[in-house]
């Protein structure tokens, strides 16, 4: 284990998830990373551990977590699959309060929309086409969050994306409340942003946008 601790990622071959590892370790962590099929991972690192199994099962997933001091979930499923979100997170959310661990920071769409925001026309336009193609999924992140914001127990935050770009060039990171500052938000500065969390405090039991 490093110093900083051990970092539970589950969804560490996707997009965002596969730059999250070498961004923890750049920072002085472990990571231990659950994946289903090991053979797409090619970075090769002592702080790096990987777990071979299937997030749907209880006993790997207490697995992964067991002597974590953290957990990022960047779990994602093709738009037209069954939904597994909120049944995934509920999961992860049980057995970290098994194990006690504390810090738990998840990612989800730009689109789904809580009480509290104010977007733009722009953005609710957005929204509402996604609700309408994607029904199923955005019904079942929307349980996903009301899962968290009924979770006091843990310091959660729940991070929501705009369009993710394969971008090589660090950008800044534009943070809102309430709406989605931009359109668009490379996968690497999402990764530097998550692991940035780790040990922030500023975003606890929030859900706020990010975009470049």
């Amino acid at each position: 284990m490093s110093q900083r601790g051990t970092i539970a990622l589950i969804g560490g071959t996707g997009i965002v998830g596969r730059h999250i590892a070498g961004e923890a370790v750049k920072h002085g962590y472990s990571v231990r990373m659950l994946v289903r099929n090991p053979q797409k991972i090619n970075e090769q690192n002592s702080s790096i551990n990987i777990l071979e199994g299937n997030v749907e099962s209880r006993d790997i997933i207490k697995t992964l977590l067991k002597d974590c001091q953290a957990v990022i979930n960047t779990f994602g499923q093709p738009p037209k699959a069954v939904p597994l979100y909120s049944n995934v997170t509920k999961q992860i959310l049980e057995i970290m309060s098994e194990l006690q661990i504390n810090r738990y920071i998840g990612v989800t769409g730009g689109s789904l929309t809580l009480r509290n925001d104010k977007k733009s026309l722009l953005n609710k336009a957005g929204a509402k086409l996604f609700q309408t193609v994607y029904t199923e999924m955005l019904q079942d992140k929307k349980k996903e969050a009301d899962l968290l914001f009924q979770t006091k127990e843990l310091d959660w935050t729940l991070v929501r994306l705009p369009f993710v770009k394969e971008r090589e060039k660090a950008a800044a990171v534009k943070v809102n409340a309430a709406d989605m500052p931009g359109l668009t938000i490379g996968n690497k500065d999402i990764a530097r942003f998550l692991v940035s969390q780790l040990e922030g405090e500023r975003y606890i039991h929030q859900a706020p946008f990010i975009s470049n």
